[in-house]
């Protein structure tokens, strides 16, 4: 029992410091300096008339016009400023309408999240096919694997969007469909962990169960998105939402992993187990938030590259568990 009060000592605060930090996401520094303000009103002024800027068309591609290039112009130029004072100030890069000042790539704002985003998107489309392969139709839990893996699809398209260009609409849906996948995540946890897939031959109950979870959870994640759609976009809720969740269903598959390791004896058991506690070291990057090296890679594309492993591993410990689930089942027929 201690040892349980000291896990949650040490959850609560990394919880309370994860929503504080998406409180602070949106507040910046950089565009509220007179400099900054300054530099954009002058360049808009000079460059943004009928004989404007001459965009390349890989940037108009992306929506870049006039005004958003000199916004991301004079971010890079009040930077190199900072970096040039003597002495440099501690903290001398500063983020820009909640962002850091990256360099960009083909039009792309983000580069290095969107090829991260992109790995994991590989990812997802290796274990779907992985598990058409290896896992048959008729093996109940196929389909609940298969729709985790297109739910991740869908996550990782419009993480892709969202870092390519920064826009009202692909930040929500970015976060939709990031909380989709969360959810998705819990929604299945039990249904594997539990077997709700297995009906009742008696009385159905279980295909009852079943009914109600999807409906609970189809519920929880349409008010989610009603709230943040005609409520208020709430950074704050939104990222204390999806912790909530996935603390849960991490919770959820190491008490799994501890269970099926001590009755199977064998290592791949502990797998979740150790995936979860791979992933949650890679989220925690996001509380430890640094410039961008080469004004590219951060502390958030980290953490996107950090999941692209544990996905793969994810994919081979539900191939490994259907198969021991299905040879178990044949020796016991």
């Amino acid at each position: 029992m201690p040892r349980q009060n000291s896990q949650k000592q040490c959850f609560l605060p990394l919880l309370c410091f994860t929503v504080w930090l998406a409180g602070q996401a949106n507040a910046s520094l950089g565009d509220r300096q007179p400099e900054f303000r300054s530099c954009v009103a002058d360049c808009i002024s000079a460059n943004c008339g009928e004989d404007g800027l001459s965009i390349p068309l890989h940037n108009r591609l992306f929506f870049w016009t006039c005004p958003s290039e000199c916004d991301y112009t004079c971010q890079h130029i009040t930077t190199n400023v900072r970096l040039a004072r003597d002495p440099p100030y501690l903290e001398p890069i500063l983020q820009y309408h909640g962002k850091w000042p990256f360099h960009r790539f083909l039009g792309m704002q983000e580069p290095a999240s969107v090829l991260f985003s992109l790995f994991n998107f590989l990812a997802h489309t290796y274990g779907i096919e992985k598990i058409k392969q290896y896992i048959p139709a008729s093996y109940g839990l196929r389909k609940w694997y298969l729709g985790f893996g297109y739910f991740g699809l869908v996550s990782w398209t419009f993480s892709m969007l969202f870092h390519t260009r920064d826009f009202s609409l692909t930040e929500k849906l970015d976060y939709f469909a990031a909380g989709a996948s969360v959810m998705y995540g819990l929604y299945y946890a039990p249904i594997r962990i539990f077997r709700l897939d297995r009906p009742d031959a008696v009385n159905g109950k279980t295909g009852t169960v079943v009914r109600f979870w999807t409906a609970l959870c189809l519920t929880l994640y349409l008010a989610h998105v009603g709230y943040l759609t005609f409520g208020r976009f709430d950074y704050t809720y939104n990222m204390a939402a999806n912790v909530a969740v996935g603390a849960v269903s991490n919770v959820l598959w190491t008490w799994f992993s501890i269970q099926r390791y001590r009755k199977v004896g064998r290592l791949w058991a502990a797998w979740p187990g150790l995936i979860v506690a791979w992933i949650t070291l890679a989220m925690s990057l996001e509380l430890f938030d640094f410039p961008p090296w080469w004004g590219m890679v951060d502390a958030h594309a980290l953490w996107h590259l950090g999941t692209v492993g544990p996905t793969i591993w994810w994919y081979n410990f539900l191939i490994k568990d259907a198969q021991e689930d299905m040879q178990s089942a044949r020796l016991k027929a």
